[in-house]
């Protein structure tokens, strides 16, 4: 099956967009994502209260806005009445400069109209299953199925998604990777993956390292995609481009695209 969204393969993605210099997930860091020239914006999804789908990492508002409680608590139009700018600061609280100037949560449908063609990997955050066709309802009305690669810690709502748009592309969850990197490390994986297998990992986790020379080689022979997160240090950058990671996200993605240049990654 042909998956545009990994032609051409990715290998710079913003972390919920140009998050270093702009507040989290919201359109002008996307925007701005954009401008860099990266291959895919990372983003996330919430259910609220009324069934739609918004744009927020975190379960809870008081990180980022002026509001307080779950998104999944609130309708739309109360997570459009707060301040998504309200905490952004890059001096350590001195200064809040997009405190007060209208930035606001944004739907996933007003992201998919604003950048009609960036790449969008998204993941679902909500547990309830309810996400799944509202999510899907948005990618088909805006004819983004090619562009979106979809994730998710939630394993139920990866296999909803799967049964009901098999053409879309998704990652596996956590607990479909544990297994295969075991059988990896262990030399007991298949010749060949039923199924286009997208990796988006950490290097370490549960003090277990994932991402190594071999992970990456053993992989690819299976056509694997490999993604690895969050990477902010120049020099791990460029240990990991090294040993033939696809794909790095991370929050500073400036750094990322002047490294991927300077290794002759992307011009």
């Amino acid at each position: 099956m042909n998956h545009p969204f990994l032609s051409p393969m990715p290998r710079v993605v913003a972390h919920r967009g140009d998050s270093k210099y702009y507040p989290e997930n919201t359109i002008p860091a996307f925007i701005s994502a954009r401008e860099i020239g990266v291959d895919v914006i990372e983003t996330d999804v919430h259910l609220t209260r009324d069934g739609k789908i918004v744009i927020w990492h975190d379960p809870t508002l008081e990180r980022n806005t002026n509001g307080k409680g779950t998104i999944e608590s609130h309708t739309l139009s109360e997570l459009k009445a707060l301040d998504a700018g309200y905490t952004f600061t890059e001096d350590g609280g001195n200064t809040y400069p997009f405190r007060g100037k209208g930035v606001q949560l944004a739907t996933l449908d007003e992201a998919l109209k604003a950048l009609p063609d960036t790449r969008f990997n998204i993941d679902l955050k909500s547990q309830e299953e309810e996400i799944v066709d509202s999510y899907l309802a948005v990618i088909r009305e805006n004819r983004a199925e090619e562009r979106v690669c979809t994730a998710s810690f939630h394993l139920n709502n990866l296999k909803k998604l799967r049964a009901k748009a098999p053409e879309l592309l998704t990652s596996i969850s956590t607990l479909e990777v544990i297994p295969l990197l075991m059988k990896q490390k262990m030399h007991l994986l298949p010749e060949h993956f039923a199924r286009k297998i997208i990796f988006q990992v950490p290097v370490k986790q549960y003090g277990i390292k994932v991402i190594t020379p071999s992970f990456v080689s053993d992989m690819h022979k299976r056509d694997a995609v490999v993604m690895v997160w969050t990477i902010n240090n120049e020099e791990e950058m460029e240990y990991l481009y090294s040993i033939g990671v696809d794909t790095i996200m991370t929050d500073d993605p400036r750094l990322l695209m002047a490294t991927a240049s300077k290794l002759g990654i992307r011009k």
